[in-house]
């Protein structure tokens, strides 16, 4: 799959690869099928009179632009949202000024997000992130936006209906969701680094090896599929030999072990895996129209002297 390709189902129905602007798309419909509206001019009986000329509106292409409005929330303030270790305002950071920028698309204009028309734009829908760290701090931006940064107790924790709670020695549970109740807008995120299914081999030894199902996607998005209104998928940093083997991951595919040593090649395995996850999706929206699914690749690497775990610094 190439960047911001769309892969195309019956009915029109598309699963978008997108690379840029993510959280600003929500409640919108896939890259290259939304029809935006740019001003022009046409002459009719002598008077120049304004008009409209409906094109395909693409978000991914564009630039970042300066914008005094921004930021959309503080990092130092929205603390029940946002992990410590990301919360580059509680760093020894002294550059913010990324903070102040917008991204603009090419030949449309985007709306500028407003959490109050956010939220009514979401009523009554699920908004779900589903990958690795990447995905997480989507989702806890997004609760910043969706929050204005500011502690929101009225926020409703329905983690339980996901059954997404913290297991006895875990040291987090796999994944969050939460309700804005004027709205009954629901925003989760789930852990799933690899987007494969995870099975233990052996349910009963903490140590055993696990099934990595590379043609299967996770067991928590077959089960809750049918709640969600937006998806946004990810996947990227833990697909190397280090994370697989420390975590002790075994591929599988069809049901056995992988006997495929060119799809075992740790970037084969990963583009079989999305384009697995990708073609299962796809063939799902038709029974789910309502849904608007994304996948969001990997994002850049920023680390000097050294790597995340040598030593590197942002």
């Amino acid at each position: 799959m190439k960047k911001n390709e769309s892969v195309q189902g019956k009915d029109s129905h598309s699963i978008t690869n997108e690379d840029t602007k993510v959280v600003e798309n929500f409640g919108t419909a896939p890259i290259d099928s939304i029809a935006a509206f740019s001003p022009g001019m046409q002459e009719s009986d002598g008077n120049m009179q304004s008009s409209f000329q409906t094109e395909a509106c693409n978000y991914a292409k564009g630039r970042w632009v300066a914008d005094s409005r921004r930021s959309l929330y503080s990092g130092l303030k929205c603390k029940q949202w946002l992990s410590e270790m990301w919360a580059c305002r509680l760093t020894q950071r002294t550059d913010f000024s990324f903070e102040g920028y917008r991204w603009k698309p090419m030949n449309c204009e985007m709306p500028d997000f407003e959490r109050s028309t956010f939220l009514r734009r979401m009523q009554d829908k699920t908004i779900a992130f589903i990958g690795d760290s990447l995905g997480r701090q989507q989702f806890q931006s997004l609760m910043c936006m969706a929050s204005g940064g500011e502690d929101s107790p009225e926020v409703q924790n329905v983690g339980k209906e996901y059954g997404l709670v913290k297991r006895r020695g875990a040291i987090r549970p796999d994944g969050w969701a939460y309700r804005f109740p004027d709205t009954n807008t629901t925003i989760l995120y789930y852990w799933s680094a690899s987007l494969c299914d995870l099975v233990p081999l052996n349910i009963s030894d903490k140590a055993s090896d696990i099934a990595m199902h590379l043609d299967r996607p996770p067991a928590f998005m077959r089960q809750f599929l049918h709640r969600f209104d937006v998806l946004v998928l990810n996947t990227g940093h833990h697909w190397n030999r280090g994370k697989i083997n420390g975590n002790r991951w075994v591929m599988y595919v069809d049901g056995k072990p992988n006997e495929d040593k060119k799809r075992a090649e740790i970037g084969n395995a990963k583009n079989f895996t999305v384009y697995s996850v990708v073609r299962w999706v796809d063939s799902q929206l038709p029974s789910h129209p309502r849904l608007k699914a994304f996948f969001r690749t990997i994002s850049p690497r920023h680390f000097f002297n050294g790597d995340w775990n040598t030593g590197g610094y942002l």
